[in-house]
């Protein structure tokens, strides 16, 4: 069924949206319908309670769709040659626009449903915050989302100076890379979000204190610990099939191609097809991001530091801003250089340790947060009960390491350099990231020294910009340091802050606050 286009170049969404919001809304009543007429055997027979029900979910339905074609009739959109316009709505009509010279996102995306009809959602953006500066075309042909994509994203985009690296194919999805999926943190998540389900069902249908008492007698002749570590596997044993899972439903049929004309595109998906397009004329960098037990394996994950990503609530759910999923590390370095068309990635250059004043901050912090409950259940214990004693004390023997551990490991992380034309700062033990920014989109400096940090002879150094996650921090850098890294990165921005003190000419902020342009 062919989309019916408006006089005066305005379009139609696709008609088939009414049959797909049918098919949803008959689906979920569906899952409703079973314990509904099971709760409506209380008071009628089983047939007058089917009856019901079923007449129930015709009315749903066919109100639904009916509301949705009313949507659909009303709704035109245009792509003019300035402006990208969309009017919709019955009682309450809205006229919206978009400048396209401002778009810098369309994104189509799909569901099963979506696919058996050759139907996308395309989503255009602005990437500025608020549903205000999106689009949203719901559904249109896939012929048509390409279209669009294409006529939006055109434009005389020029290649960066220098670089080198071709188009076409940039990686391609390894299914190997599938091993990174259970040591995420992902699956406890999803491990403990499947206890809870179970749960949270057993007491809907009215049979929590069955499913308990089953558990309990399975475990009858089963000391209390060896219980526990047991539903704890399970747990995660759950939690690691949730996690492959939705791996590979995120990231089959991955590719990353860079498109004629200078555009990055992502895409992936096995259910819900997903099509992400970055501009490269808006890319000012890359992450490498590294949780602990991916970069336990020796791998990484390449996120893109962009203006003009959408940055709604559904955006951001969305990994829009994900170039590579978990990979081995190199596959990730040899990633970021392709991307950003340099002959060696800026996320592998040797960078500058910080002083041994900040492992020792690192090191305070880590025994705070462990021995601060040790020593309230210490103080319980000994007005309570001893039994809290024997809590605490296990509580430090089993923590206490594992702190130190971590805080070494955060030290050993900090770091900062000079690469060619980007500036790149490492921090983080759980997730650490080695953020290579170009210089030319930093727009400002923070210069952050707390009154430790001034006894310590420390500072950190924040670099703002107006993309990705829009500051970028050095932290616990040495004093001079720091700020000679701030003032080489981009001349002439932060020296207006600064004064020369002592005879070797080191540099040091003309007051304690914030320094900016």
């Amino acid at each position: 069924m062919s989309t019916v286009a408006p006089p005066a170049d305005w379009r139609r969404l696709d008609p088939r949206t009414v049959l797909v919001t049918a098919l949803v809304v008959a689906g979920v009543v569906a899952g409703a319908a079973v314990p509904l007429t099971l709760g409506l055997t209380r008071w009628f027979s089983l047939p007058v309670a089917v009856l019901q029900v079923l007449a129930g979910a015709v009315l749903v339905i066919g109100v639904a769709a009916g509301a949705d074609r009313v949507r659909w009739h009303r709704t035109r959109y245009r792509i003019g040659q300035e402006h990208v316009d969309l009017h919709t709505g019955l009682l309450l009509v809205k006229r919206r626009s978009l400048a396209r010279d401002r778009v810098r996102t369309v994104d189509l995306t799909a569901n099963p449903m979506l696919r058996l009809l050759g139907l996308v959602t395309v989503r255009i953006g602005t990437g500025e915050q608020g549903s205000e500066s999106t689009l949203e075309l719901d559904p249109v042909t896939r012929a048509e989302g390409e279209r669009l994509r294409r006529l939006l994203l055109d434009r005389a985009a020029t290649t960066p100076a220098g670089g080198v690296h071709h188009e076409g194919e940039l990686a391609v999805l390894d299914p190997r890379w599938i091993r990174y999926a259970p040591v995420s943190f992902v699956a406890p998540m999803l491990g403990g979000a499947a206890a809870g389900a179970v749960m949270q069902v057993s007491e809907w249908v009215g049979a929590q204190g069955q499913v308990i008492e089953w558990v309990g007698d399975r475990f009858r002749e089963t000391p209390l610990l060896w219980t526990i570590i047991a539903l704890v596997l399970a747990a995660l044993v759950a939690g690691v099939v949730g996690a492959l899972g939705l791996w590979i439903e995120m990231w089959w049929n991955y590719r990353l191609e860079r498109e004629p004309g200078g555009t990055l595109r992502v895409r992936r998906g096995l259910f819900t097809s997903r099509s992400i397009s970055v501009e490269e004329a808006r890319l000012r960098g890359v992450d490498l991001v590294e949780p602990l037990g991916v970069r336990l394996l020796g791998a990484a994950r390449l996120d893109a530091i962009t203006t003009g990503l959408a940055k709604d609530h559904e955006a951001r759910n969305a990994d829009h801003n994900t170039l590579l999923p978990a990979a081995p590390r190199t596959r990730a370095d040899t990633v970021a250089a392709d991307v950003l068309r340099e002959a060696d990635t800026p996320t592998g250059a040797t960078l500058t340790p910080h002083p041994r004043a900040a492992r020792g901050r690192r090191l305070r912090w880590s025994l705070a947060a462990v021995l601060g409950p040790v020593l309230i259940l210490t103080l319980l214990g000994a007005l309570l009960t001893p039994v809290l004693l024997w809590i605490a004390l296990g509580c430090a023997v089993a923590a206490v390491p594992v702190a130190v551990m971590l805080a070494l490991d955060a030290y050993r992380a900090l770091g900062h350099a000079l690469s060619g034309r980007y500036l790149v700062t490492r921090s983080g033990t759980l997730r650490r990231s080695t953020a290579a920014l170009e210089r030319a989109g930093v727009i400002g400096w923070t210069v952050k020294q707390s009154v430790f940090q001034r006894r310590a002879g420390l500072l950190s150094v924040t670099a703002t910009t107006a993309a990705g996650g829009g500051a970028y921090t050095a932290y616990d850098t040495d004093a001079s340091e720091g700020l000679d890294f701030a003032a080489e990165a981009v001349p002439g921005l932060l020296e207006p802050f600064l004064e020369r003190a002592g005879s070797r000419g080191a540099h040091r902020p003309v007051t304690t606050g914030p320094a900016a342009p």
